[in-house]
């Protein structure tokens, strides 16, 4: 039932399917004239399928009948081999008494063969002491090959009769012994050639310029005792027999004799101890190269033709220097090195190493890619190496800038004047030892790579803060000891110049430094502490000079608006000559040192000038005293002006020496109730003026009431002008005597 339901589904199916063409082929009207030639179509594909189903049917069809037919064969094939295999087993069951008895037969064959190979033998038996003693000769004379071949003869003698002997009877070990004690030599001979072949090895270099023949003799025979070798252990896995001295391994010991050859040529190279001479580093590591890049030539151009190709005999070779040379220079970084010795050794491994002028020599590259193998020295002993290095030159830096700066502090008390560079500015050698230092240690440091090149200038950069640092001490020092006795040193102000010129140097030499091993153009962490401390040196110089200065007007300043100044007195005069002969000196100054120092004195001797019209050194008694020391005061700022602009170089210097003029005005004034104005006027000019400067020049006037006072000072309070700091301040560090401050609050 289930099988017709499918049946008629299908069918169903089929002509669902035939509907949907026939409707697809009958869609317009004038499709009806070509029913007839769609039936005919339908009729061929209809008959084409039925021939497709027929072949397929008939082809499976003919397959099971040749399937059924070979199954019937092969039933009858099993059968006659059963039948085969029952014959067998009765014939083996009947002659198993029959082979018992050939057991006679078996030793019969096997005493055969170990006489057949005795007889074999016979001729190397009865001559073995002579063979051993041509043998000998043979070695001795070098005559490696035909030693050999008697030594392969001698040995297969022995070799074939302990062999037949363990077949006959393994367990005999007295037999075994006979014949090991009688071939007793031989091992002695195999011995004996062994090393005449490590000795040539061992000269493997030299031999191979000399007679090459003689390095392809032996490896021929190590070939040769290999094939031996692996013979030896085929039988043995069959028979579990191996001759005495089986396998020799020579071609591993020939590696093991190569490999030792190579690592005694390297440890050789050295010649000299650092006792005998400084320079010992750099001696063994340029034997080292000679040695290693001449051996590797020879081997690439006369050894390879003396060893088989499957060798890989320069592959071989490179990489037993390279290993030889790694850990020699891992021995020698293990030593306690000093800084050179150590950047000597890295400059060798990281750079010399790789480089043309030894295992990148043209020669070689052809073979092999030095980049294959690894490092000479691993990077935890390279960054050791170099933290000792940074940590001993730290060390070394130290006591060299010491030693700098004591040399130059001697040079500071000479009697002569210091030397002058080709623009006539006074300078000391201390900047160009400092930074030829710099140089050397950082010329060492880029011959190791960038990065460690770029650390040492950052020390270099960190030490020269801190040297900076002593250098300011010792010359604030030097400015002590001068006080203590002007008269000495005699060349102090020549050195203090020396000294200042010295910041522009180094500031100029730090950034060359930076410029020319520092690629990046970012500040490091120390430029400010540097351009700070070096700036400092040069003010504290510069301040040190005008000290000095002023230690020498200080007589002339004290007689500045005193009774003997308003009678007449050349005090000004000689401030002026004095600051000009002091300043013939300064013009060795560099700028902006000069400048800033020139500015500096100009604003200095207005200062001392106004500090003694506060200090009311004298009180003017009437109107003519008054406009005498009033024309007096603006001559002298005058003075002043001609002379700064002369040392300026005609730059702007009035606003200064004007605030003299400006005060000159106040005491000419000859109409006290117009002293507001005046005064007025001056608060607006310089308005870093204060109430004790006022009272002290209206005190100094002499003819000003105390109401008269206390009103401009009323007025002036309500009407202060504010001091926004732009303009430079001339009356901001002049202090005015307490008895003015008393009178200031009087009012």
């Amino acid at each position: 039932n289930k099988r017709n339901s499918i049946c008629f589904i299908i069918s169903l199916e089929a002509v669902a399917t035939a509907v949907q063409r026939v409707a697809g082929m009958l869609q317009r009207s004038d499709q009806l004239d070509k029913v007839e030639q769609y039936r005919r179509r339908e009729a061929r594909k209809k008959a084409s399928v039925e021939a497709r189903l027929k072949a397929a049917i008939q082809s499976q069809l003919d397959g099971v009948r040749t399937g059924l037919s070979q199954l019937h064969n092969a039933l009858g094939d099993v059968k006659d081999i059963q039948n085969s295999l029952a014959d067998v087993s009765k014939d083996w069951r009947q002659s198993i008494n029959t082979i018992e008895n050939l057991k006679d037969v078996k030793d019969a064959v096997v005493q055969h063969s170990q006489l057949a190979s005795a007889v074999e033998n016979l001729k190397n038996i009865f001559s073995v002491p002579e063979i051993v003693a041509d043998t000998q000769v043979l070695i001795e004379q070098a005559e490696l090959l035909e030693a050999h071949r008697k030594l392969m003869d001698l040995e297969c003698s022995r070799d074939d009769l302990m062999y037949e002997q363990y077949r006959m009877d393994s367990k005999n070990t007295h037999d075994m012994n006979l014949i090991r004690n009688y071939f007793g030599e031989v091992q002695g001979l195999s011995d004996d050639l062994a090393k005449q072949l490590w000795m040539v090895l061992q000269r493997a270099m030299g031999t191979v310029r000399r007679d090459p023949t003689m390095l392809v003799s032996v490896v021929r025979i190590i070939e040769r005792e290999e094939k031996i070798d692996r013979r030896m252990l085929d039988r043995k896995k069959q028979t579990g027999f191996i001759p005495p001295g089986r396998p020799k391994s020579w071609k591993e010991k020939m590696f093991e004799v190569l490999e030792g050859t190579v690592t005694t040529r390297i440890e050789g190279s050295q010649s000299v101890t650092r006792e005998a001479d400084k320079m010992w580093m750099v001696r063994l590591l340029e034997i080292t190269r000679k040695y290693v890049l001449d051996d590797l030539i020879v081997v690439k151009n006369l050894m390879v033709q003396c060893f088989p190709p499957h060798y890989n005999t320069f592959d071989r070779f490179f990489k037993l220097y390279h290993n030889a040379v790694s850990m020699r220079v891992q021995e020698l970084a293990a030593e306690d090195l000093e800084a050179n010795e150590i950047v000597s050794l890295l400059t060798w491994v990281l750079n010399t190493y790789k480089s043309e002028e030894m295992m990148g020599h043209p020669e070689l590259l052809t073979e092999y890619d030095i980049n294959l193998m690894d490092p000479l020295l691993p990077q935890e002993v390279v960054d050791e190496l170099l933290s000792k290095y940074l940590q001993t030159f730290t060390s070394n830096i130290t006591g060299w800038l010491r030693k700098a700066l004591e040399t130059d502090k001697k040079d500071w008390f000479k009697e002569t004047e210091p030397e002058a560079d080709q623009d006539g500015y006074y300078q000391t050698t201390l900047p160009a030892i400092v930074f030829q230092m710099f140089e050397q240690n950082l010329q060492v440091a880029a011959q190791i790579n960038e990065t460690f090149k770029e650390q040492v200038l950052k020390l270099c950069l960190k030490q020269m803060n801190s040297f900076l640092v002593r250098y300011r001490e010792e010359a604030i020092a030097y400015k002590e000891d001068h006080l203590r006795d002007r008269q000495l040193p005699q060349c102090y102000v020549q050195y203090m110049i020396a000294i200042i010129n010295n910041c522009h140097t180094f500031k100029e030499s730090i950034n060359s430094l930076k410029k020319k091993y520092f690629k990046s153009t970012e500040p490091t962490q120390n430029d400010a502490a540097i351009e700070k401390t070096l700036n400092d040196v040069a003010k504290d110089g510069c301040q040190f000079l005008l000290d000095e200065v002023f230690l020498d007007l200080e007589h002339h300043l004290n007689e500045l608006l005193t009774r003997k100044w308003l009678t007449g007195t050349h005090a000004v005069d000689t401030i002026c000559v004095t600051v000009e002969d002091y300043f013939n000196d300064f013009a060795r100054i560099k700028k902006p040192f000069n400048t800033e120092m020139t500015s500096e004195a100009h604003r200095r001797v207005v200062v001392e000038y106004i500090k003694a019209v506060m200090q009311k050194r004298i009180t003017f008694k009437n109107a003519d005293e008054r406009r005498e020391g009033a024309d007096r005061m603006i001559k002298e700022a005058e003075q002043f002006k001609f002379l700064f602009k002369k040392l300026t170089a005609g730059e702007e210097t009035d606003r200064l020496c004007d605030a003299i003029a400006a005060i000159a005005e106040v005491f000419k004034l000859t109409d006290p109730t117009l002293l507001y104005l005046e005064v007025s006027t001056l608060v607006s000019k310089y308005p870093d003026i204060r109430e004790e400067h006022i009272v002290a020049l209206l005190a100094m006037r002499g003819d000003a009431s105390r109401d008269m006072k206390q009103m401009i000072m009323e007025t002036l309070n309500q009407n202060k002008p504010t001091y926004s700091g732009i303009t430079q301040p001339i009356f901001k560090d002049i202090t005015v005597p307490t008895a003015w401050t008393v009178v200031l609050k009087d009012l």
